[in-house]
């Protein structure tokens, strides 16, 4: 019995062993690829080394925010690795978005110009799926040309800063709002305390020269293909077979269209920066959720380009 036993324990460690070992190469396993995806990587060299003539394509999908594909930093550092490869010859941005930040829309276009200008011979192109609104359009407009479908939904070229107020329900209930500042219009657009005439105008003030600063986007950019009217810059949107009317876009394309029969170069290389597989991991267990939930309790109103 106690030679079975001893065998037994034995036994019973070197497959201990066995599966520690397992699970540590797993584990390198695991870490080697998720660096490698987080860096983004190459197992083919560099780009100029294996890629020939072509059209490069970026994607720009949801919301244009600080985060995902529509934030600048996204869609910058893709805008430079496209325009620098010697193999590409255009430049195209794919994009269905409702709109969102004015910043983030304005920090894109303004490096789309720049690249425009660094790259004369490369021209940049926007080809528009479903929606391409407000903010979306923001950057847009940037483009040498814009391409659509004809049931495509264009334009929306407004601001708007929108919130909720709960005075109403607080006075009802009996709940007291104790808010101290420290400045006294530190409270702006604070959901449980009134608004203010004051803070009203100062918020209009802001959403009109934010609204000037769209509309000169778009009119230097559309140069006299536009066809002004007084309701193109109220807010409304229009088919895509109305949009080229107007002059708030090209022609009806897709990128394959363009890339084959406009730009001549048939092989699409996508520059889209992904996301690594770190925040993928994250965003499954809900850590991103966590953190967007948190940031939209705390967030104050800001002006949006939806």
């Amino acid at each position: 019995m106690l030679e079975k036993l001893v065998f037994a324990t034995l036994k019973e460690q070197k497959a201990s062993r066995r599966w520690g070992i397992f699970f540590k190469a797993l584990t390198l396993l695991v870490v080697v690829f998720a660096l490698s995806a987080y860096f983004d990587f190459s197992w083919t060299g560099s780009d100029g080394e294996t890629l020939g003539r072509h059209t490069a394509l970026i994607e720009v999908e949801g919301s244009i925010e600080s985060e995902g594909s529509g934030s600048a930093a996204v869609v910058i550092p893709a805008l430079n690795k496209a325009f620098s490869d010697t193999g590409s010859v255009a430049v195209v941005l794919h994009i269905n978005s409702p709109g969102g930040s004015p910043v983030q829309a304005g920090m894109i276009v303004d490096e789309m110009i720049r690249l425009r200008k660094g790259y004369p011979g490369k021209p940049l192109y926007v080809v528009v799926d479903e929606i391409c609104a407000s903010g979306c359009y923001y950057i847009a407009a940037g483009a040498d040309r814009i391409y659509v479908n004809k049931a495509s939904i264009i334009g929306s070229i407004g601001v708007l800063m929108d919130g909720f107020g709960f005075t109403g329900i607080m006075e009802k209930v009996g709940v007291e709002r104790r808010l101290l500042t420290a400045g006294e219009n530190k409270g702006f657009m604070d959901p449980f305390s009134p608004l203010t005439e004051k803070h009203k105008q100062h918020a209009q003030t802001m959403l009109n020269e934010i609204h000037e600063q769209f509309i000169q986007v778009v009119r230097n950019g559309r140069g006299k293909r536009l066809k002004e009217t007084p309701e193109m810059f109220s807010g409304l949107f229009w088919t895509g077979a109305k949009s080229i009317d107007m002059g708030l876009a090209d022609a009806y394309g897709t990128v394959d269209s363009v890339a084959r029969d406009v730009i001549k170069a048939e092989d699409i290389v996508d520059y889209t920066q992904h996301e690594g597989l770190p925040e993928r991991v994250l965003k499954k267990f809900g850590a991103a959720m966590g953190a967007g939930a948190m940031k939209s309790a705390v967030e104050t109103a800001r002006p949006s380009l939806h």
